[in-house]
């Protein structure tokens, strides 16, 4: 299980290094495989390249190579991307996150195209990262399995389509060094059992030892003692999405006192019905909130 790592704002709108390392301290005490860093869940389209730049060097000192780091390097124009990870400063980043190009609505062909200049310029392993909800455009199941067959150091696919006969084809047309990682945390269960490997997760920001349980009990074929976690957070997996991501999982960590309920515009805190809800499962769980 790779965490998708949200970014504490404090009062004044900066960002919270306080929060953020507590944050990644407790990631770290309760057995995460690895983070990920600048990801959507991170807000990283609201940070500025200083920020950005900060955020990476702190995280990456803070985890001080106990768990690798895979950091989200994405955009719309196939060349500033490509010039990013050529210069990027690669100490500490051990994959990069690099997702469908957006807005632009590319075709299969042009989502080819960019993913093949990236693995040409970067000097660590890239995981493709498919998410049309974001993006308005579905990398089909045959422009990744071309890519994963073309280039060796394109090594895995976040998938966030929500559709599992995709994830399967890719399973069955790749190679086993290829790894198929759910984007949901919803669907991480069902999707280790066709195959994947694993998730990169939003509720892990909040649960990651009880979620890294769930998905190594998945992964070992343990799926009778795995279920149980993956329902008793069931009605968590619709509250964290149903006014959106981060607005949902900062919402919980919020309750739980990790941090302040804030976020950067143009997205904002969850509708208080939404918060309550969150509340009531929580302390159903046992959680002090």
């Amino acid at each position: 299980m790779g965490v998708a790592l949200i970014t504490p704002f404090a009062e004044d709108g900066s960002v919270d290094y306080t929060a953020l390392g507590k944050l990644v301290d407790y990631q770290l005490q309760s057995g995460i495989d690895y983070m990920v860093v600048l990801g959507s869940t991170g807000e990283t389209p609201t940070l500025t390249e200083e920020e950005k730049d900060t955020i990476t060097r702190f995280v990456i000192g803070r985890i001080n190579g106990r768990v690798p780091v895979v950091l989200g390097v994405g955009g719309n124009y196939t060349q500033a991307v490509a010039d990013r990870l050529k210069n990027l400063p690669y100490e500490g980043v051990d994959a990069v996150l690099s997702v469908v190009p957006y807005y632009n609505k590319p075709s299969q062909e042009g989502i080819y195209q960019h993913y093949a200049t990236l693995a040409r310029a970067s000097k660590v392993p890239i995981i493709l990262y498919n998410v049309p909800s974001r993006t308005g455009v579905n990398m089909a199941a045959e422009t990744t399995i071309r890519l994963a067959n073309e280039f060796d150091n394109i090594i895995a696919v976040k998938e966030a389509s929500g559709n599992m006969a995709q994830m399967e084809k890719i399973i069955k047309n790749t190679s086993d060094d290829f790894y198929v990682i759910s984007g949901d945390d919803g669907l991480a269960y069902p999707a280790i059992s066709v195959g994947a490997k694993g998730v990169i997760s939003v509720i892990g920001n909040a649960f990651p030892k009880e979620f890294s349980r769930m998905v190594r009990l998945a992964l070992a074929g343990d799926y009778m003692n795995a279920l149980p976690i993956h329902q008793q957070f069931t009605e968590l997996f619709d509250l964290l999405f149903v006014d959106g991501n981060p607005a949902g999982v900062k919402s919980m960590l919020s309750a739980m006192g990790y941090i302040g309920n804030r976020l950067r515009l143009p997205l904002v805190p969850t509708r208080i019905t939404t918060y309550e809800s969150i509340r009531r499962v929580l302390i159903g769980l046992n959680v002090k909130c």
